[in-house]
């Protein structure tokens, strides 16, 4: 074989080695970046990056003026793989001025096999960058060292989420409410609204380089979408008025608990809800529950005098008294069998309808209730919303006690008629006057004025129901009345306000205790409305086994004037330009001209 033969040999062989060299490469990449790229690219992925929950900020909740009450601040959960905690000592010793906890408590939770143990919950971001800041800086130093000997820090990861925040500490926590550990409502607003509040869970992946985060990697995935907002019909400052003034009374009169609702009658917008005692929703719940109830809707009781004022109304609207119709009143009165008497002994009066009102008597009420009758009275009861939920939509809410008529004793109607022997919540008691103040129409009582998404469009609520109780003429009628025992004359003087025209009826009712199943203390109330002549608030005062003084009028007369003064002056409400003509009390006031019964 000649000489360039074998050149050109050699030379064929190695361009078909180059080739098949170059096609072997080339099948390589095909099949790297067509064939099997999902599976590498799904493999770094597992390999360099991590995913992770992007929490969605809940909802923030407002008052009616937009103060906010609730709110979602942005905080992390610094957490460890203690796989990757070489020397827990020495990870203590330089982590434990940044996290604020003790190095033997670190120690502890830098110790084990758990690739996750959450060191520190819902910290400030600020403490997170501060120890990556910490741990880079003595991650450096290990590097710079030539023996080798030291090794770096490692393992530690955040979890970025939201930490409930309550501006106003105290204030309404019982009607808002607070969330559990898990971030779901445990009460209050934040439970019955949660699903509203909570908004959807977005994604974040990040790249994992030798154990830690490595700074700027983190991208988002998935968008997290923030929950609705809810704007409440509270107003903050009348709502800090309330809290105080029934607080006060509470410490004063030892009481168990005590509530006041403050109502516009004619939207059923709940102006104010406050109770006392009550607790810190930022905090964790300790010692006894019943301090996270709400009382306002969840709490049961006889509503006594103030359930006077169905009876009475039925009576008119039933034609069978008038304000002025006369009534023979001894101080006390079998009936079924049963004695029946007065709060206070007095000798035989002769009281007109109004009189018995102001007076708060019981056989005078017993009477005008004799004269409806069961089934009438029953009929007023329900129509008045006792015995029902009001719809308010809070937590928990009760539908009191009302048994049905056909389960009536003897006695049922002498005690229903002044406002024992049935149980309602100081939300259906406020409801019940201001449906009279309402000209007689009851509207449904709501405690949200609507909800903002998150791109900031505000849906007002609408499903609110009314309906006609009584007559606007009798609604009027029973509103002159009421004023009355706000008179010097009548049982709360206390609740008077100057320059205003006040109507409202004081009640101090047994207290059915169920620890024993038997009647021990009483419950004092006082639930009224101003100005008389127009109404533009209910004002209701509750207060639970209070110890010495336990009389309505005594009690929540002053709880209801502070409050409603208040709550008149921010609302810009003028002061009464027209004058009572008060309807006599007694017969010997009457003119000759009118019937007496």
């Amino acid at each position: 074989m000649s000489h360039n033969s074998l050149v050109h040999r050699r030379i064929r062989t190695l361009l078909i080695a180059t080739f098949t060299l170059f096609g072997l490469i080339v099948a390589q990449l095909f099949s790297v970046q067509v064939v099997r790229a999902g599976a590498i690219s799904e493999r770094a992925i597992n390999e360099l990056l991590k995913t992770s929950t992007l929490i969605a900020p809940r909802g923030v909740i407002t008052d009616v003026n937009g103060v906010e009450l609730a709110r979602s601040v942005a905080a992390v959960n610094i957490v460890v793989d203690q796989t990757q905690i070489d020397n827990p000592k020495l990870t203590a010793k330089i982590t434990s001025p940044i996290l604020n906890i003790e190095e033997p408590e670190l120690v502890a939770l830098y110790t084990g096999n758990l690739k996750y143990k959450i060191i520190v919950k819902s910290a400030k971001p600020a403490m997170w960058i501060a120890l990556q800041n910490g741990l880079m800086n003595y991650n450096k130093d290990v590097l710079q060292q030539r023996n080798g000997l030291a090794k770096r820090i490692i393992g530690f990861y955040s979890e970025r989420g939201y930490v409930r925040e309550y501006p106003t500490g105290m204030l309404a926590s019982s009607l808002i409410g607070f969330i559990n550990d898990e971030g779901v409502g445990a009460s209050g607003i934040e439970s019955s609204l949660n699903s509203e509040l909570s908004g959807v869970n977005g994604q974040y992946v990040y790249e994992n380089g030798a154990g830690t985060i490595i700074p700027g990697s983190a991208k988002i995935r998935t968008e997290a979408k923030a929950g609705t907002s809810i704007r409440l019909t509270v107003d903050r400052d009348i709502q800090w008025v309330a809290q105080d003034a029934i607080s006060r009374v509470v410490k004063s009169s030892s009481a168990k608990s005590a509530t006041v609702v403050v109502m516009d009658p004619k939207t059923g917008a709940i102006i104010a809800q406050a109770s006392a005692p009550t607790f810190d929703p930022s905090k964790p719940i300790t010692g006894k529950l019943d301090t996270i109830r709400n009382p306002a809707v969840q709490d049961v009781y006889e509503p006594g005098s103030t359930g006077k004022v169905i009876t009475m109304a039925a009576a008119l609207e039933e034609k069978k008294t008038t304000p002025n119709s006369v009534y023979t009143v001894p101080y006390s009165m079998r009936v079924a069998g049963s004695k029946f008497s007065d709060h206070e002994f007095h000798k035989t009066q002769r009281l007109t309808a109004t009189g018995v009102l102001a007076t708060s008597s019981n056989i005078g009420t017993i009477k005008i209730g004799q004269q409806l009758g069961s089934t009438t009275l029953y009929k007023y009861l329900r129509d008045f919303g006792i015995g029902e939920n009001t719809g308010s939509h809070l937590p928990g809410e009760s539908s009191g006690l009302l048994s049905p008529v056909t389960s009536w004793s003897g006695t049922s109607l002498p005690t229903f008629s002044f406002g024992q022997g049935y149980s309602v919540t100081a939300m259906q008691a406020t409801s019940v006057f201001a449906t009279i103040a309402n000209d007689g129409i009851r509207i449904t009582p709501t405690v949200v004025a609507g909800t903002t998404d998150a791109s900031g469009n505000f849906l007002p609520t609408k499903d609110q129901k009314t309906k006609r109780v009584i007559s606007s003429e009798n609604a009027k009628e029973i509103r002159k009345m009421l004023e009355s025992v706000v008179s010097v004359n009548g049982t709360a003087p206390t609740a008077a306000i100057p320059g205003y025209r006040v109507a409202g009826k004081t009640g101090t009712a047994m207290r059915f205790n169920a620890d024993c199943s038997c009647y021990s203390g009483y419950t004092a109330s006082f639930i009224g409305f101003a100005p008389a002549d127009k109404p533009a608030f209910v004002v209701s005062v509750t207060i639970q086994d209070p110890k010495g003084i336990h009389w309505g009028g005594a009690l929540g007369g002053p709880v209801f004037a502070k409050v409603m003064k208040f709550a008149l002056q921010s609302a810009h409400i003028p002061p009464s330009t027209t004058k009572l003509k008060a309807y006599a009390l007694k017969e010997a006031d009457l003119k000759k001209s009118e019937v007496t019964k």
